[in-house]
């Protein structure tokens, strides 16, 4: 216990650090640009300091208990020697993990209530979770024979670009939103840890290369079903859709919301959203695999901690995060000024992203596992970088009224066409970063951000032009990754050609 409450103190300073990028942006544009003080300051900077320790847990629990289990999951598979057992793991982890996944759940409420129905959320949910599970499972077939990530993943673009061309474009940004939801925070702990476990158990395999990619796969398939599911079940006349939406009033959250009997609720919530996962590793785990949980102490203690901390992180956002963002968002909407606009929208994307807790954490797993020595803090620099200009060019898009169809498919074919220069080795671990970075900070703040300037700004359609963002933030990172693969691996090798002065 002595070892993981100095885990926990550690997360708690380096959770700090990573907060600070969304203080600063924020604390600037009040102070600088508008020169106001929100009325509910003190609330705020409880919200903040909530998140700080709610970010804290959550790390801790996925370094205790989630990663570990992970890894012993795909031992235990891996002994039994039961391909069948382990592809049908693979698709119900991926299913149970989407289907109560806060961020889906909130895009699709959001979808239905912007087309007034019209849009089931439980079936969008329902659509992207099977789309989840089908492709964990068979990204557990990958692992286990060694297919070529890169092919795969490569071919998988290609297939969305093409049905995208058939899609209605009323549905495309909700589509490739829906990709970048899927690979959230109670799917990638788990299926990142799934696919490490089996490269790492393998003889020959590379982490790196072999054991990554799972997240860039569970990213693709909901992005082709949704739009096949605009295709063939919405009918053709969708330009109506998310017109004359109004979006509803929403009371502002206070610390008197947050009584004990509500934090018990909202934890319970919480834990209830996690539910489905916890059943599934132990049905497996004691009907199928027939063992004890190895370690149980240290899993029940890393749950716990996973739960209290996403609870946290939820609320201190509730109460912080989304009524300056709001706050903000209207304010700029109000000064008319593109240029603010387009600022806050970069630098809102590049301050969530480094305050990203599963960003962090699989960055720190692909180090501790890789073979080649990554530069943590530099990858999470371009990441971030990525998903700033990823907003900031989804925000001109929806600004300037732009086609989310071209842009999309020029970005795709520009990271295909990066895949064949970059190091191998990079590829499946530069496509799971696109996936990682839409989490539970960056997904409610930039889909909110995007339906609120669809709705104030004049001949947008919110259902075409408010989604979309998360896409454009999922799509940057790999680009940034994938370059500077592609430059630190011709630096190291003029390093190598050139004669050392003796």
């Amino acid at each position: 216990m002595n070892e993981i409450l100095k885990q926990l103190q550690h997360a708690l300073l380096e959770s700090a650090r990573n907060i600070l990028p969304i203080l600063i942006i924020i604390i600037g544009f009040q102070l600088l640009v508008f020169q106001t003080v929100p009325d509910n300051f003190i609330s705020i900077a409880i919200g903040f300091a909530i998140v700080v320790i709610g970010v804290a847990f959550f790390l801790v629990g996925l370094e205790v208990g989630v990663f570990p289990l992970g890894n012993s999951l795909s031992n235990e598979f891996l002994q039994k020697r039961s391909v069948v057992l382990f592809v049908l793991f693979g698709f119900a982890i991926g299913f149970s993990a989407s289907i109560a996944e806060p961020a889906i759940i909130a895009v699709a409420l959001q979808a239905e209530e912007i087309t007034q129905g019209a849009i089931d959320a439980f079936t969008l949910r329902l659509i992207i979770a099977s789309s989840v599970g089908a492709i964990t499972a068979f990204g557990i077939l990958r692992a286990l024979f060694g297919w070529s990530v890169s092919k795969i993943i490569i071919t998988g673009y290609i297939i969305v670009l093409v049905i995208t061309a058939f899609t209605p474009k009323e549905i495309i940004g909700l589509a490739y939103d829906s990709g970048g939801v899927a690979t959230n925070v109670a799917t990638v702990p788990l299926i990142v840890a799934i696919g490490i476990g089996i490269a790492s158990s393998i003889r020959g395999r590379s982490v790196l290369r072999d054991g990554f990619g799972f997240v860039a796969l569970a990213a693709i398939t909901p992005m082709i079903s949704i739009q096949l599911y605009g295709i063939f079940a919405l009918g053709d006349d969708l330009s109506m859709l998310g017109v004359g939406y109004e979006k509803p009033i929403e009371e502002a959250y206070t610390l008197a919301d947050f009584a004990p009997m509500a934090i018990l609720a909202g934890i319970f919530d919480t834990f209830l959203n996690i539910l489905p996962i916890l059943a599934t590793i132990f049905i497996f785990q004691f009907l199928v695999l027939r063992k004890r949980l190895p370690n149980l102490p240290r899993v029940v203690i890393g749950f716990v901690f996973l739960v209290i901390g996403l609870y946290g992180f939820i609320l201190g956002i509730k109460l912080g995060l989304f009524p300056i963002g709001e706050s903000i968002a209207g304010s700029l909407v109000d000064m008319n000024s593109v240029f603010f606009i387009l600022l806050f929208a970069f630098l809102v994307g590049f301050g969530t992203t480094m305050a990203e807790p599963a960003l962090v954490a699989v960055i720190k797993q692909a180090d501790k596992y890789s073979e080649l020595s990554l530069n943590v803090t530099l990858i999470r620099i371009l990441v971030a970088v990525g998903v700033g200009f990823g907003i900031l060019l989804g925000t001109y898009k929806i600004v300037h009224g732009m086609d989310i169809w071209l842009l999309i498919t020029l970005l795709y074919a520009f990271v295909v066409v990066l895949v064949f220069f970059a190091p191998k080795e990079m590829h499946a671990f530069a496509f799971d970063l696109g996936g990682v970075t839409t989490s539970e900070i960056t997904v409610p703040l930039v889909t909110a951000f995007g339906i609120y300037l669809a709705t104030n700004i004049e001949g947008r359609n919110i259902l075409m032009d408010g989604f979309g963002l998360i896409a454009f933030a999922s799509v940057f990172p790999m680009i940034t990754v994938l370059g500077y693969s592609i430059i630190a691996q011709k630096m190291t090798k003029r390093r190598l050609r050139t004669p050392s002065k003796s």
